[in-house]
């Protein structure tokens, strides 16, 4: 595990505390909250996911083939889970061989008429390190683990820590996730909090196949 210097101490502070991170930072899912392929659609191609993504040593794993999900604790040393197609380490998102775009905002909340992926530049995962300590926050340090993560899929919120409280803004945008054979989903991240407002409770709209 790395430990880095905070040079934005006072604002993390801040949003530690409205965020939660203290009270509840290595919960397990809360219990009766239903998390994972919740919703399906009519055709049974698409529908809605629910993830608790509270916790910074977990990740959260999702297999679109089987319409399933899976976690792995880190730093740890436990193994991923066989089969999984993207996962999600509270707000950072990696992928299984996998690579993605952003297609244009007229498909914004609509996933089944989307383009023909020919053409389209698509982005691998980069290697990149996921914070998975707070608990040193206090001395001005947070403990990084090294993981890939994918840059465009990961751009799915911005936390803009410049004001306080932080301003939460969701992209928005429909992502195109081509799996590692060669199949692709479509993605569009709609939100970040449960009803109670408790940031890391991720939801996402897919479509697989396309």
């Amino acid at each position: 595990m790395n430990l880095k210097p905070l040079m934005l101490l006072p604002a993390l502070l801040a949003l530690a505390s409205c965020d939660g991170l203290f009270g509840g930072l290595y919960d397990e899912p809360a219990k009766g909250s239903p998390m994972g392929f919740i919703e399906r659609d009519a055709d049974g191609r698409g529908g809605t996911i629910y993830i608790d993504a509270r916790s910074y040593t977990r990740w959260t794993y999702l297999d679109l083939h089987t319409r399933s999900t899976d976690t792995a604790s880190i730093p740890l040393g436990q193994p991923e889970p066989h089969a999984w197609d993207l996962a999600l380490h509270r707000y950072d998102v990696k992928t299984r061989s996998g690579a993605a775009t952003v297609v244009a905002a007229k498909y914004v909340g609509e996933l089944t008429s989307l383009p023909d992926t020919a053409g389209l530049a698509f982005t691998a995962d980069a290697d990149s390190q996921v914070v998975i300590d707070m608990s040193t926050m206090m001395e001005g340090y947070l403990g990084y683990a090294p993981s890939k993560v994918n840059p465009v899929l990961s751009r799915w919120l911005d936390v803009n820590t410049a004001e306080m409280p932080p301003i939460y803004t969701l992209s928005g945008d429909v992502y195109l996730l081509r799996l590692a054979d060669g199949s692709c989903a479509a993605l569009q991240f709609t939100g970040y909090a449960n009803e109670a407002a408790v940031k890391g409770y991720v939801t996402i709209r897919y479509r697989y196949p396309l």
